[in-house]
């Protein structure tokens, strides 16, 4: 189930549902289609235009629909793994979980494929999938096998429990040490595929730390202290130095790489021996070559 207030006005409640859900608009219009999608605790159609700060419940859980999602072999990158959870290594370019159209090449197909023991409580598209990174983003992703764990990691996430690290080559010379950067984000206006900052956004706070300067590049680290939609490529666009080689958010042409993001360390709490876990994993080969060529200059 999903539950969220709107931030918008008249906009069809399907457009708007699938502007900001991992869910195209077909699939939102079965939801509607199925009457599990309720505005204000009323069943709606998907002609309903969305009002300021309306509840709406999406029960995508329930969805009776053949989306056809089948198990795909992959040679995945398992950082850890125990009878309770995975730590994945994702590689950029592989989307986490299907939607869009897209059901066969996603993170989890290669779960189901290599496992039977996923939690559910995400529905039939997310079996195991607590959190999500970019489809461009690499790294540290945590996939929860039993239903009491992914109810507790979901916790986690949401008070701040679990700390990630990301990685990130920048384009231009940041000149300070360090920076925070605390500025809303919400929906691009103009183009509600992608976010911005904007007065009306929700609270999103980045920490980051210059690790390396290059000739006309920075190597950083950022810790989110918020976990908003793009939030690190959002921030680092804002304040004029956006991540390398990302599609969106940079004015620069890029290649297929994607953005040179990573998720780099994790830490948490074990949601049922309770011991403390931490996860550091290495940039991939792509990154890591574009870094050394920079070196040699």
């Amino acid at each position: 189930m999903i539950k969220l207030i709107s931030d918008e006005k008249d906009i069809r409640i399907d457009k708007y549902l699938a502007s900001i859900l991992d869910y195209s608009r077909e699939f939102i219009g079965k939801l509607i289609d199925q009457q599990l999608v309720l505005v204000n605790g009323k069943v709606v159609k998907a002609s309903y235009k969305v009002d300021l700060d309306e509840e709406i419940i999406v029960h995508d859980e329930e969805l009776k629909i053949d989306t056809n999602i089948e198990p795909v072999k992959m040679n995945l990158d398992i950082v850890y793994e125990d009878e309770y959870l995975m730590v994945i290594n994702k590689p950029s370019g592989l989307v986490v979980h299907p939607g869009a159209g897209n059901y066969h090449n996603t993170l989890v197909n290669g779960l189901m494929y290599y496992t039977k023991n996923l939690s559910n409580i995400g529905g039939e598209v997310r079996p195991g999938i607590v959190h999500r990174i970019d489809k461009d983003t690499s790294g540290l992703i945590l996939v929860a096998k039993t239903n009491e764990v992914h109810e507790i990691l979901a916790d986690d996430f949401k008070n701040k429990r679990i700390k990630r690290e990301y990685i990130a080559l920048l384009d231009g010379v940041f000149k300070e040490g360090s920076a925070t950067i605390d500025a809303p984000i919400g929906r691009n206006k103009q183009n509600r595929e992608k976010m911005a900052v904007a007065e009306d956004g929700k609270n999103a706070v980045t920490h980051m730390k210059v690790l390396k300067r290059y000739d006309k590049y920075t190597l950083v680290s950022c810790v989110l202290e918020t976990g908003r939609t793009h939030q690190i490529r959002v921030h680092m666009a804002y304040i004029g130095y956006p991540v390398h080689n990302d599609p969106v958010y940079s004015k620069r042409e890029a290649t297929s790489f994607g953005q040179f993001l990573h998720s780099y360390k994790m830490n948490f709490i074990h949601p049922i021996t309770k011991k403390g876990m931490e996860f550091v994993c290495p940039l991939p080969e792509y990154f890591e070559k574009f870094l050394q060529n920079l070196e040699e200059l």
